[in-house]
């Protein structure tokens, strides 16, 4: 199924699940979604976004174990008898060679023995290339021994994510000939992409479609004359046959092709979840098929739709070889594609050899170290340039999902390919605007599709031309004006030919975009003030009729972010890290697709974020081959800060970056930036130390990652932020500084000029200091280093602050002492203040297994008739807030289970609006309240997953208010604007129990700002 848009649900995130790896035993990272929004009843419903799960059994699930040795790509020796296998740079490894051979036997040996000491026995996957570790099905007891063992990093339950163009070359610039072209620089489109390798990471791919073919003689991608893929350097992969995919479907273009599905339990279990599946890599949706050629289809292959020809498609890189990798099962909403199965395809494809990777699936928002984006880390780290979806969850803030830096996060831009049409209504002779791809139609009566349901229909469906519930009798012959709204568009169209009629009016009910797509019959979508009027004549005078122009095209302004784009600032990493980073097309992209899953179409039009980054994959793909010996985040680096703000008429890109990243691609420009900023693994790790490992003195600020824009999500004052530059240009250059945007901020650079000459490394420190920007509104613009030639811009996001402090601090110890910093962003008064510490109230209970894995109404029936409530899969709780609290903070923690169990909290105050919930991974959830308003709070402890028939648990809840007299703060007694203040913070006397303490920031007027303080002394 597909949603309205068009696209397939598989980007909408969904999973309740959050899980995390992290790089050590010594780190831990539990996820928190805690919100103060007022709900009008207490409706379930609304705690959920109700996408469909696979149940794992009871008896055990599928779990990700992480293990301490590096994996081949990043070893660099040091175990007696086993020889360094990181590859050297700019080299790929070989799996096949004696050191990888012994030294993954030697890591497969580890698993194996990890698993017997447990006594388990059902491994899905070892991972040796990119992830040290295995997947395998574990029960309860056995995961907690796991936990005791000295080899074992994390364990993780595996978790279920969505698997979230004709012109496009042309709109990009690439097929230039006045010698700007990328094309042209690499010998032109037959040569574009040449030794190259993509993989692809989605639901396979559809071999018979023409954009994978050998096409030896116009395309010459077989061996005449040029390079056989077996000679390409590095490459080790192989086409696996299976369910109608024979081997002999792979050629010179698809050169590799695997599946991976036992997070869905293997094959047996895929057919009997998804019958209509092919056990192979065979796409059965259309989604892999669609980025597969988007990044790297043949060229010149005519794309006909509903027998209309949309014209001649070509990929990004139409000479690169495509690596297909299946983990994603089902068509749209149906199923989805686990992390185990990914981390598998991406510890393969990095083993086959590829030089890029797309990953057009949801991923994390809130974490740079869940189990793919570590897979993606060793990836990036051995030479590989990963793309993937920002996501579709906008124009929502703070949704965009893979945060991680070593990465290129896409969102989506609207097309500059435009068809515009008239519907003109015959009775009175008005005309109106819309878009449409089709001949015209008419005149012919008109009918809307609410009066003409057919017998015992649903009428909502009716009215959204849901396919099957329009009368024939009332619709043959008739031009069908259908709402906008939940089913694809073109399923709309579907529905008004199945029932004889000739046309459709598709009229949008709200403001919304307008969609030129390819219908089952003639069709015109139009805006809803001009659907609102062709409604009223419709219903008035439909019998005199009207007519359909045919579409013609024209050029548009874009590229405008598309609205289902997800915005930043991420979630991740405190706002000290731009996402996404880059926009590329993503709205009406025209593309090869299964006829399985497309109503046996060979090519649609389909939007997305995932149809955005398989265009900076394939872009990827041609740098890789223009400068085969620049990191990926020198390649990243030459995309970001050659894009462009303002649209194809000159005007400025509508929004900031939190929508459009470092702006629209302009790969031209990117093929000669003139500086990079490069980064490898020493850089990301200190990041991570910084944002969410404890790695002691390696970590770096944040903001200082050499990263090709910068973000600061704190700035109180002032902050200098550090840079370096190499220089990838020809000739000696001297850069400038220029500053756009960032309007109330003061911007001096360190040194003034750059001059440097090829390939040599400069630093430079750029300070931001706030003049009169507005406090806790972001602004944004960007600094650009010009030579006359080169304009390398940085897009800056910044955040400016009262106080830039801790938003929690924690101890350990009945008496102990900690120590941080304060930064002003203002001058005046200034007190801290000093509630608790106070120790934990506790209340034990026990909570049954949810069978359904879904808290909603309809599945957890409750009897509110008195507290607590009856459930299933619920208990529930009160618990008291002191009137004067600072914060309440209610917890549930693993070890305060008396198992592996999964429980979640949903909170609500004494009038039942929801308050806030915590869903992740495991049971170590946590809500936050601040200055709670109510003195009863009702909470829901909910077993998502117990590792029986249910849970016993102690529920923790902190209300601290007035000062305790166990908790001593030294801080300054004033403000001073851009000052940093020393505070300390000493406690002594505590019991052995959690205790819970806030300091409390006052600029004279109130308080305005809290760091919670944590001391464990249990």
């Amino acid at each position: 199924m597909k949603d309205e848009t068009g696209t397939p649900l598989y980007l909408h995130t969904g999973m309740k699940k959050s899980s995390v790896a992290v790089l050590s035993a010594l780190f831990s990272f539990s996820s928190l979604v805690a919100a103060n929004v007022q709900a009008a009843m207490p409706t379930v419903e609304q705690l959920t976004e109700g996408v469909n799960v696979v149940k794992q059994a009871e008896e055990s699930r599928v779990y990700l174990v992480r293990m301490k040795d590096n994996p081949v790509v990043a070893y660099e020796g040091g175990i007696k008898g086993f020889k360094a296998t990181k590859p050297g740079k700019n080299k790929k490894i070989d799996p096949n060679s004696q050191a990888v051979l012994k030294y993954s036997d030697y890591l497969t040996s580890k698993h194996d023995a990890a698993l017997k000491s447990v006594g388990a026995s059902k491994k899905l996957y070892s991972y040796k290339y990119t992830y040290n570790g295995f997947a395998a099905e574990l029960s309860p007891a056995q995961v907690a021994q796991l936990h005791g063992n000295p080899d074992v990093l994390t364990i993780v339950e595996d978790e279920l994510l969505k698997p979230d163009t004709v012109s496009t070359a042309s709109m990009l610039g690439l097929d230039a000939t006045d010698g700007s072209g990328f094309w042209e620089a690499l010998g032109g489109k037959e040569n574009a992409g040449e030794g190259v390798v993509v993989g692809i990471i989605d639901s396979g791919i559809w071999p018979e479609n023409e954009s994978f073919s050998d096409r030896t003689g116009s395309n010459k991608n077989g061996k005449s004359g040029k390079l056989d893929y077996q000679q390409i350097p590095g490459w080790h992969g192989k086409c696996v046959p299976g369910e109608e995919f024979p081997a002999s479907k792979c050629n010179q273009k698809l050169i590799a092709a695997q599946w991976f599905n036992s997070g869905f339990g293997g094959d047996a279990n895929i057919k009997a979840l998804f019958p209509y599946e092919y056990i192979s890599a065979r796409d059965a949706d259309g989604h892999g098929s669609h980025t597969a050629s988007t990044a790297a289809g043949n060229n010149d292959v005519e794309a006909i739709i509903n027998g209309t020809s949309a014209g001649l498609a070509t990929g990004m890189a139409p000479r690169a070889r495509v690596a297909a990798y299946k983990v994603c099962w089902g068509t749209g909403g149906e199923g989805g594609c686990f992390g185990a199965d990914s981390v598998a395809a991406i510890d393969q494809a990095v083993a086959d050899g590829v030089d890029v990777i797309n990953f057009s699936i949801s991923g994390s928002r809130t974490s740079f170290l869940d189990q793919v984006e570590v897979a993606f880390l060793y990836a990036a780290d051995a030479g590989v340039f990963v793309t993937a979806s920002a996501g579709n969850s906008g124009p929502t803030v703070s949704t965009v999902a893979h945060n991680s830096p070593w990465l290129t996060t896409v969102a989506a831009g609207t097309h500059d390919r435009g068809w515009q049409a008239s519907l003109t209504t015959v009775g009175d002779g008005n005309t109106y605007d819309g878009v449409s791809l089709a001949g015209g139609v008419g005149p012919a009566p008109m009918v809307y599709s609410l009066d003409v349901a057919g017998v015992g229909q649903d009428l909502t469906e009716a009215r959204l031309c849901y396919p099957g519930t329009l009368d024939p009798a009332m619709v043959a012959g008739k031009i069908v004006l259908c709402d906008r709204g939940v089913i694809a568009r073109t399923d709309k169209s579907q529905a008004v030919a199945m029932a004889g009629g000739v046309g459709m009016v598709l009229a949008n009910t709200s403001p919304s975009s307008l969609n030129a797509d390819f219908h089952a019959v003639p069709s015109i979508h139009v805006d809803h003030i001009a659907g609102n009027a062709i409604r009223a004549y419709v219903q008035a005078n439909g019998a005199d009729g009207g007519s359909i122009s045919a579409g013609q095209k024209t050029v548009v302004e874009a590229p405008l972010v598309a609205s289902f784009s997800s915005r930043g600032p991420a979630l991740a990493g405190s706002g000290d890290l731009l996402k996404p980073d880059i926009m590329a097309p993503g709205v009406d992209i025209i593309a090869a697709v299964s006829p399985d899953g497309n109503a046996g179409e060979n090519f649609g039009a389909l939007s997305g974020t995932s149809m955005s980054s398989p265009h900076m994959a394939g872009l990827g793909a041609l740098m890789k081959q223009a400068h085969p010996n620049w990191s990926p985040a020198a390649i990243k680096s030459a995309f970001m800060t050659s894009a462009t703000q303002n649209t194809n008429m000159g005007n400025p890109i509508p929004g900031n970056a939190f929508g459009y990243g470092a702006g629209f691609v302009q790969p031209n420009k990117a093929l000669d930036p003139g500086l990079v900023y490069d980064a490898g693994w020493n850089d990301w790790i200190a990041f991570l130390c910084a944002t969410e490992l404890n790695c002691g003195g390696s970590s770096i600020d944040p903001s200082d990652l050499n990263y090709p824009s910068i973000a600061v999500g704190s700035l109180a004052g002032s902050q200098t932020v550090t840079r370096t530059v190499t220089s990838v240009a020809a000739t000696h250059a001297t850069y400038t500084p220029e500053v756009d945007g960032l309007a109330g901020i003061n911007v001096s650079f360190s040194p003034a000029v750059i001059e440097i000459a090829p390939g040599e490394s400069k630093q430079y420190q750029v300070t931001f200091t706030n003049v009169s920007a507005p406090i806790n509104q972001y602004v944004t613009g960007g600094i650009t280093w010009v030579d006359g030639e080169q304009q390398v811009r940085s897009a800056v996001a910044l955040k400016p602050v009262r106080l830039g402090a801790p938003a929690e601090v924690s101890g350990s110890g009945a008496s102990g002492s900690l120590q941080f910093d304060l930064s002003f962003g203002y001058s005046g008064a200034y007190s801290a203040g000093t509630h608790g510490l106070v120790p934990a109230a506790t209340v034990t209970g026990t909570v049954t297994d949810d069978p359904n894995n879904s808290y909603n109404a309809a599945l957890n029936t409750c009897d509110f008739s008195s507290f607590p409530f009856a459930c299933t899969g619920i208990t529930w709780h009160a618990v008291s807030a002191d009137a004067a609290a600072q914060l309440l903070r209610i917890s549930l923690f693993n070890d305060y289970t008396d198992g592996t169990d999964d429980l979640d909290l949903y909170v609500y105050n004494s009038s039942f609006g929801f308050v806030g919930s915590s869903g992740g991974g495991s049971s170590a959830e946590r809500v936050d309240i601040v200055n709670p308003s109510h003195t009863t709070y009702f909470v829901a402890v909910h077993g998502w997953q117990t590792d029986g028939a249910d849970a016993s648990y102690t529920l923790f809840s902190w209300d601290p208010a007035a000062d305790a007299s166990n908790m001593n703060i030294t801080a300054p007694g004033a403000a001073a604007m851009g000052a940093t203040s020393p505070v300390s913070i000493n406690w002594s006397g505590l019991g052995a129990q959690k205790y819970l303490g806030v300091m409390s920031h006052n600029d004279g007027s109130g308080v305005f700002q809290r760091t919670v303080v944590s001391v464990e002394n249990d």
